[in-house]
């Protein structure tokens, strides 16, 4: 018994400090050293939302929130499933290139941008689920979960019935953590891809570039049985810093979808200002 207790205690050990509005709380057996952002609440509160940001410091192994239990709560990826989508596409040929053209079946889509033939990247930034549906059928359930569980992506249940919407509905779930380990393994080459495939789907990702950052990206949205959840996923690479994040919201009961949608990025960007990361 002592043994065991002695065990939970080290697991669960934390050291707290406040210090400028921050609290660090530190995993001492992980490693991990979690801070937490007072700051970030504030800005969720005041947004109508509730949920996480989570920020992890590449160079320091710190991670950054406003909720670390919401972070490790787990919800169904929605289109941010698309930046795994596109890996495995290109890794089986199911996409040939950069240059791979989804076709317009001509049928009115939920978006105008979907009403046209779209090269890859931009298939990915209006985030085409009918595009991306294709794919996954192409892909097809054998292959689809061997990537899956070779890629080491939440846990997915996907099977002939829901092969391309398993992301959208039903069972399969992700939380931020492990969002962030993946992306983590993703920018530093350590998954199991060819060097092909990671440059394309790097290249895709690219929201935004100025003289200061990168920022590469993906958002999602899911509405699984009448509940929204809002993803917005990536990292931002600095001159010399990189920062990984995984932001996961939901409205509060009375809220415009439209609006909803806009708080995914712009809370985040707020947090990255107010770790001074962003002006």
């Amino acid at each position: 018994m002592r043994i065991t207790s002695l065990a939970i205690f080290l697991m669960l050990f934390i050291s707290c400090k406040e210090n400028k509005g921050t609290i660090s709380i530190e995993n001492e057996q992980l490693g991990n050293k979690n801070i937490l952002i007072p700051e970030f609440q504030s800005i969720i509160d005041s947004s109508n939302v509730v949920g996480s940001i989570l920020i992890y410091d590449l160079d320091e192994n710190l991670y950054y929130s406003n909720n670390f239990e919401w972070s490790n709560k787990s919800n169904l990826p929605a289109s941010t499933f698309k930046i795994v989508n596109s890996i495995i596409g290109l890794e089986t040929g199911v996409i040939k290139s950069d240059t791979t053209i989804f076709k317009w079946d001509g049928e009115k889509k939920w978006l105008k941008e979907w009403e046209q033939d779209l090269v890859l990247k931009d298939a990915f930034q209006y985030s085409c689920v009918p595009c991306y549906q294709e794919v996954a059928r192409k892909i097809g359930v054998k292959r689809m979960n061997e990537y899956v569980q070779k890629l080491n992506y939440g846990d997915l249940k996907i099977d002939s019935v829901n092969v391309d919407n398993f992301w959208l509905r039903g069972e399969s779930r992700i939380s931020q953590m492990q969002k962030i380990d993946f992306l983590k393994r993703f920018y530093n080459s350590e998954l199991p891809i060819s060097e092909r495939t990671e440059k394309i789907v790097k290249k895709i990702m690219v929201m935004e570039e100025t003289d200061q950052y990168k920022l590469r990206g993906k958002t999602g949205l899911s509405t699984d049985k009448g509940r929204y959840n809002g993803w917005f996923v990536g990292y931002l690479e600095l001159k010399n810093k990189t920062y990984v994040f995984a932001t996961n919201l939901e409205p509060k009961k009375a809220f415009d979808l439209d609006e909803f949608i806009k708080k995914r990025i712009g809370l985040t960007r707020l947090a990255f200002q107010k770790l001074n990361i962003l002006k």
